[in-house]
C-alpha cells in the first residue's frame, strides 16, 4: 500500500431527500447542497423566480433540520441561547431567532414555535447537527431534543399559495404571518396530521408544512396539480431572499458576528434587552447602545455586471467592507448585493466601489428590503 493509498480520505456520502426520485422526474438540475442533492432549476432560475413573485412555488426545503424541544421549562432554558422572548410564546405563535455562542456570535438562526407538544425549532441544514450538539451540551439533562428525522418539510410561497394550498388542506386561510397549527389531509376515515406555519423566506405570503417523508411525494405532487404552482428550486430560492433583504447563514452570518452587526436588532427581545442573562449579551446589548463596527447593509450596483460574495468595497483607497451575497436580481432588473460595511461608511446613499475582477463597480448603500415583503400580517388592511 502507498502512503497515499494509506492516508486516502472516504468520501463524504451524499444525502438523498425524501423527494430526491420526484425531483429528478420533475427535470430538475441537482447540486450537492448542505451535504444533500438538492434541485438548483427546473426550467431556469430566472422563470421559477418571477413564477413565485407572481403565482406559487413549492420548495423542498427538508435538509433544514426539525427538531422537537419537550421538557418543564424548555422555553426559559432555551433562553440562555437566543436572545427572544421564547417563554412569552403562546402556542401556535413564531418567533424568528438566532443560536449564540458564548461570546455572542451567531451559530446560526432559526424559527421557534410554541407547539402543543413542545417547540418546534427549524434550523439550517448545513448546521443542523452542529446545533443540536450544542443544544445537548448546554441546554439541562431533563430537556429532551428530538430529530424529526422522519419528516419532510415544503414551502409553498407567493401570492397564490394561499389558493392553492387551501385547496388542499382546509383551514389554512385562517393563519396569519407567524402563525402555525396542526390540520389534516387527506379523506375524512384517515386523515393525515400536518404542521404548518404561515411563514417562509422568499418575502412573499407562504406556508411551511411539516409532513412525515412517506406522504412528501402525495402531498407534493397534489400542491403542483393546482394551477398556481410549480415546483421550484435552490437558485431562486437564493434571488427571491437576496430581493428580500434575508441572510443566508453561513454567508450573511457567521460565529464570528453578532446580531446587531447582522442587522437582527429586532430578534433581541424587549424583555431580554432590559434582563440580558444570554450567551454574549453585554457585547450584543453594547452594540445595540453604542451602534456596531460593521454592519449589513443592501447594497445596489451600477450597470449591469453582479458583484459577487467575497468582493472587496472600497471607499477611495481604503477597503471598508465585503460583499456577503450578491447576485442578479429579476424583480429589480438589476444586480444587487449584502455586505458588511464599516461604520462611517454604511449610512443609506453611501456611494462606494466593489472589486469586481480587477475593476471597480460603483455601488450604493440602500435601504432593505429591495423588494417589498408582502406577508400576511394581523391587523393589516388588505
Amino acid at each position: 500500500m502507498s502512503e497515499e493509498d494509506e492516508f486516502e480520505l472516504e468520501p463524504i456520502e451524499i444525502l438523498e431527500l425524501p423527494l430526491d426520485t420526484w425531483h429528478r422526474d420533475k427535470g430538475a438540475r441537482m447540486v450537492e447542497f448542505a451535504g444533500y442533492h438538492m434541485p438548483i432549476q427546473y426550467e431556469g432560475i430566472m422563470a421559477e423566480h418571477i413564477w413565485t413573485r407572481e403565482n406559487a412555488g413549492l420548495f423542498d426545503v427538508s435538509h433544514m433540520g426539525q427538531l422537537m424541544l419537550t421538557g418543564d421549562g424548555a422555553a426559559e432554558a432555551l433562553e440562555a441561547l437566543v436572545p427572544g422572548d421564547i417563554s412569552a410564546l403562546k402556542e401556535g405563535k413564531m418567533r424568528y431567532s438566532l443560536l449564540l455562542a458564548e461570546d455572542g456570535g451567531v451559530l446560526d438562526d432559526m424559527m421557534i414555535t410554541a407547539a402543543p407538544m413542545g417547540l418546534y425549532v427549524v434550523v439550517n441544514g448545513a448546521v443542523k447537527w452542529d446545533d443540536m450538539g450544542y443544544l445537548r451540551e448546554y441546554l439541562p439533562d431533563e430537556i429532551t431534543i428530538n430529530n424529526m428525522e422522519d419528516r419532510a418539510l415544503l414551502a409553498l410561497q407567493g401570492p397564490k399559495a394561499v389558493d392553492a394550498l387551501k385547496r388542499v388542506v382546509p383551514g389554512v386561510d385562517a393563519l396569519f404571518f407567524m402563525e402555525a397549527g396542526l390540520f389534516f389531509w387527506g379523506p375524512q376515515t384517515d386523515p393525515e396530521p400536518l404542521w404548518i406555519s404561515r411563514s417562509g423566506y422568499t418575502g412573499e405570503d407562504g406556508f411551511e408544512i411539516s409532513v412525515p417523508a412517506s406522504h412528501a411525494q402525495k402531498l407534493a405532487d397534489q400542491l403542483c396539480a393546482q394551477p398556481e404552482v410549480k415546483p421550484i428550486g435552490l437558485g431562486a430560492r437564493d434571488s427571491l431572499r437576496l430581493e428580500a433583504g434575508l441572510p443566508l447563514y453561513g454567508h450573511d452570518m457567521n460565529p464570528d458576528i453578532d446580531p446587531i452587526e447582522a442587522s437582527a436588532a429586532f430578534a433581541v427581545s424587549k424583555r431580554r434587552r432590559a434582563e440580558g442573562g444570554f450567551f454574549g449579551s453585554d457585547r450584543i446589548l453594547n452594540a445595540l447602545a453604542n451602534g456596531p463596527a460593521r454592519k449589513l447593509v443592501g447594497l445596489s450596483v451600477e450597470g449591469k455586471m453582479p458583484v459577487r460574495e467575497g468582493a472587496a468595497v472600497f471607499a477611495g483607497a481604503a477597503q471598508v467592507g465585503v460583499i456577503t451575497s450578491g447576485g442578479f436580481a429579476p424583480s429589480v432588473g438589476a444586480p444587487i448585493a449584502m455586505g458588511y460595511i464599516d461604520a462611517g461608511h454604511n449610512a443609506t446613499g453611501s456611494t462606494l466601489e466593489a472589486e469586481v475582477r480587477g475593476k471597480r463597480v460603483s455601488v450604493t448603500v440602500s435601504s432593505l428590503p429591495f423588494v417589498p415583503h408582502h406577508y400576511h400580517r394581523k391587523g393589516a388592511q388588505t
